[in-house]
């Protein structure tokens, strides 16, 4: 619910003061904290509403199909993309299947690392959404930073498996770095081999869905291009800052020789 209203400050349509209201009596209703980061939240959404311009809202651009041998979806929304791919695979003796997405800003950093799990390896946590790494106030960061604090999920869903096996056995903040980066070389890979195309591309809708604009529409889209570019050049490490929280730094464009996931992970 808060998420929602921080990105209809940038998206639109405009958010009212009776929406904070509401969403004040519904965390008071729920017994949450009034110490908890959501009022804090709410606090900043109030505060931007009366000191930034309203913005026009635009149409949120809806992007599907394989590239680099992998189904992919972006979103492109005013100032920010979001960066999909979905992983599936055994473990235990139970099948899962995940949906792995990476919000990056206007400057091609991350926002946050999310994780949907379509297929549980935990019977009835089917659908439920997992942030395994926020960017710590991310809205009001200037867009460029170098080094940001971020929160990560203390325990990491077990279906990360399905992205590298060996996951489990890297170094916790190895692990955090590693998330972050496999959507930046993801991007890497999205725009190589849409560069290498042929200029008509696939005539038809992403996998028929005509909701769906494809993949080739991502190299005129004058929003979402930028954002992916920059993302396309940099790469993050990830260093303990205290119990609750991590710092992500960047440190520039990363080897684009190297992509396989379980290099990154055991290096």
């Amino acid at each position: 619910m808060v998420e929602a209203l921080e990105s209809r400050l940038h998206a639109g349509p405009p958010v009212c003061e009776t929406e904070i209201l509401s969403a004040r009596e519904f965390l008071r209703q729920h017994d949450f904290s009034a110490a908890s980061d959501y009022f804090d939240r709410l606090a900043r959404i109030r505060e931007r509403m009366h000191t930034r311009p309203a913005t026009v809202p635009q149409e949120k651009r809806n992007y599907g199909g394989k590239a680099a041998g992998t189904w992919m979806q972006v979103l492109s929304v005013y100032d920010h993309v979001i960066l999909s791919t979905c992983y599936e695979g055994e473990f235990n003796l139970r099948r899962g299947r995940v949906k792995v997405s990476h919000r990056f800003n206007q400057a091609g950093r991350i926002d946050f690392v999310e994780m949907k799990l379509l297929r549980s390896l935990q019977p009835g946590l089917d659908g439920a959404i997992r942030k395994l790494l926020t960017v710590r106030d991310y809205p009001r960061l200037q867009r460029d930073w170098h080094a940001a604090e971020a929160f990560a999920l203390r325990v990491l869903p077990q279906e990360l498996v399905f992205l590298f096996e060996d996951i489990f056995r890297c170094q916790r903040e190895d692990m955090l770095g590693w998330l972050i980066n496999i959507g930046h070389r993801t991007v890497v890979d999205l725009l190589d081999d849409l560069r290498d195309r042929p200029p008509e591309g696939n005539a038809q809708d992403a996998d028929g869905n005509p909701s769906q604009l494809r993949l080739e529409a991502l190299l005129a889209d004058a929003a979402a291009r930028p954002i992916l570019e920059q993302a396309a050049a940099l790469e993050s490490t990830v260093e303990f800052n205290d119990s609750q929280t991590v710092i992500v730094r960047y440190v520039g464009k990363p080897p684009r020789a190297v992509h396989r996931l379980e290099t990154q992970a055991v290096a």
